[in-house]
């Protein structure tokens, strides 16, 4: 009889996860086996031993995803994975119609070719966006809050901070399938995958992640003030309407260079001191898939 290995992160969704997941067992039938993906040791051993037919469950939030499309293990020929998302953001879920505690859904096909980031020489996997500027901000103060606060972490209060006393906006230099595009004080320059990043915005709200393509956001040319007045518009997709202050390229192959080292994030894991990234799109046969 097939097994189910529910690979969880019990600090997602403000350490939320650790608790909740045991509402997984009313909405699953089957022998359940527990991973804790803070320890290794839990499950290095244990998935490779996975047979066909053996369903693998992700348990957390988009951060959690990340980890997960990053381990050095392929499981995509003999087990399908579902996602249970538990996050405290769950953009990925939210695209696809889901939310925190949904009975865990299918998420195979979406594993399939996922685009890559290159950032110091490293080359990673992302399902949702990579964040470079006042986003990356966010998180790497977030992080540090999470060390020291038991609560919800408030990115808009960090975000609204930043843009008025902290983060200062760099020129960019982003090169789309080989041609160049210069911007001066830019904000945000995140490139998408999916539709949604940092809990909610919507940056680039015509990309499809089926595409085979990626797309860039540039928001620049804003002083502090303007800049926060049009920030709560990304969440509804509305920035776009300032197209002296957006801009949005579309392509395959996507670098962003800016002229200082700024935090990064990746589907809402921080790297910090970057100062340039470099994606690459992968073809979508989801017809196929």
């Amino acid at each position: 009889m097939s097994k189910n290995y529910v690979l969880f992160n019990p600090l997602a969704g403000n350490k939320r996860c650790g608790t909740d997941i045991k509402m997984i067992e009313d909405l699953i039938e089957g022998e359940i086996v527990y991973c804790n993906m803070t320890k290794p040791e839990t499950y290095s051993d244990i998935l490779p031993e996975m047979q066909s037919g053996d369903i693998l469950i992700v348990c957390g939030g988009d951060g959690t995803l990340n980890r997960f499309i990053n381990l050095p293990y392929d499981y995509s020929e003999k087990n399908e994975v579902y996602y249970f998302p538990m996050g405290s953001g769950n953009d990925f879920a939210h695209e696809l119609g889901h939310k925190y505690g949904d009975k865990p859904f299918n998420i195979t096909k979406y594993l399939k070719n996922l685009p890559e980031v290159t950032v110091n020489g490293k080359t990673y996997h992302f399902l949702n966006g990579i964040g470079y500027g006042i986003d990356g901000y966010c998180c790497e103060v977030g992080d540090k809050l999470r060390e020291t606060t038991e609560g919800n972490i408030n990115y808009t209060a960090i975000a609204i901070k930043g843009l008025l006393f902290h983060y200062k906006p760099t020129d960019a230099t982003v090169t789309v399938d080989g041609v160049k595009h210069k911007f001066k004080r830019v904000w945000l320059a995140p490139t998408m995958n999916g539709k949604f990043y940092g809990g909610g915005m919507m940056p680039t709200p015509n990309q499809d992640r089926t595409g085979g393509k990626l797309s860039v956001m540039v928001y620049h040319n804003l002083g502090k003030l303007k800049a926060l007045m049009v920030f709560p518009s990304i969440f509804k997709g509305e920035h776009v309407k300032h197209k002296n202050n957006i801009a949005i390229l579309e392509g395959r192959e996507i670098t962003v260079e800016f002229d200082r080292p700024t935090p990064l994030q990746i589907d809402g894991e921080t790297i910090l001191g970057i100062s340039s990234y470099k994606t690459k799109a992968h073809y979508h046969d989801m017809v196929n898939a």
